[in-house]
């Protein structure tokens, strides 16, 4: 009889023949993408063996794992705490088994990518043309968010979240790409205008949100006179209503000058300094296959590159 706890360790993978393994695959599944459905369609499952498998892991493990609140479902406490160390078991048993790694050409996984609209309508369809010709069986996920929080960086199996640099991140970051505020106004706006007095002269268009758009603080701190000529909730409609509607608007540049390919527009530096806007990349801490994540991210460089 051990004395060094090995007999212990022993027993406790001896009780693992009681279990089967086969269910951790879809379970991790069902943890990431948070619906039965969804993680069925994953791992090549029909939706009612996915059910089974999840009541049978919900009575191995004596919690509901995913429970449903209201039209939506989340995750215990317990079942959070299970998506690194599950990820990182499977990672490590592909690498037993010497799975062959990510290969571009022939993968199919769903690559999921989270970001801001305006951050979208940047890189969607650029990441949408280079995944075509590089990774043509792969599907691109795009998440839309507003404000990010600490769950939106290991929810839905998210494998990275592109986020401005003025948002904090529990998690390490990069640098994807540089950004700034620019002053966007109709092209038949008199040409000889500052970017000061367009500011002062125009009607302002402003995303209607409870948070103060930061530019503004700026000129309010100046002492700059505007008026604001409409408000509204939806950002990307901002750059196409200046377009054809005229007025002045504060934008992104890389926003603006996007749109600018849809739209005719007028685009300015603003007249006052201000810090940067860059937008990071933050990955998925429980993600595990280095190889992809280091093509991923020289994909999304080639991406946001002008």
């Amino acid at each position: 009889m051990s004395d060094d706890g090995e007999g212990t360790a022993g027993s406790r993978l001896d009780r693992l023949a009681a279990v089967n393994l086969n269910l951790l695959v879809p379970l991790l599944a069902i943890l990431e993408e948070r619906s039965v459905t969804k993680a069925a369609e994953r791992v090549g499952l029909t939706q009612s063996a996915m059910s089974h498998a999840l009541g049978r892991m919900r009575r191995l493990l004596n919690d509901d794992l995913l429970v449903r609140q209201g039209n939506s479902t989340t995750l215990t406490p317990r079942a959070l705490e299970l998506i690194g160390p599950l990820r990182a078991t499977l990672q490590q048993a592909a690498d037993v088994v010497d799975f062959p790694g990510f290969d571009p050409e022939t993968d199919r996984r769903v690559i999921t990518v989270a970001m801001t609209t305006s951050t979208a309508f940047v890189l969607a369809a650029r990441l949408m043309r280079l995944l075509a010709e590089r990774a043509p069986n792969t599907t691109l996920r795009v998440r839309t968010i507003t404000v990010p929080t600490d769950d939106t960086f290991t929810e839905h199996g998210v494998d990275v979240v592109l986020i401005s640099e003025a948002f904090t991140s529990p998690y390490p970051r990069e640098r994807l790409y540089d950004d700034r505020i620019v002053v966007v106004a109709a092209a038949d706006t008199p040409p000889e205008a500052s970017p000061l007095d367009l500011l002062v002269t125009q009607p302002h268009i402003v995303v209607d949100t409870e948070r103060r758009v930061f530019p503004y603080s700026v000129l309010d701190e100046k002492e700059v006179a505007y008026r604001v000529g409409l408000l509204i909730s939806d950002f990307l409609l901002v750059p196409y209503l200046v377009g054809r509607a005229g007025g002045v608007a504060l934008l992104r540049h890389r926003v603006a000058a996007e749109m600018r390919t849809l739209v005719d527009l007028r685009i300015e530096e603003f007249p006052f300094p201000l810090p940067g806007l860059g937008i990071d990349m933050v990955w998925n801490p429980h993600l595990g296959d280095h190889y992809f994540i280091a093509w991923l991210r020289q994909l999304l460089f080639d991406a946001a590159r002008p």
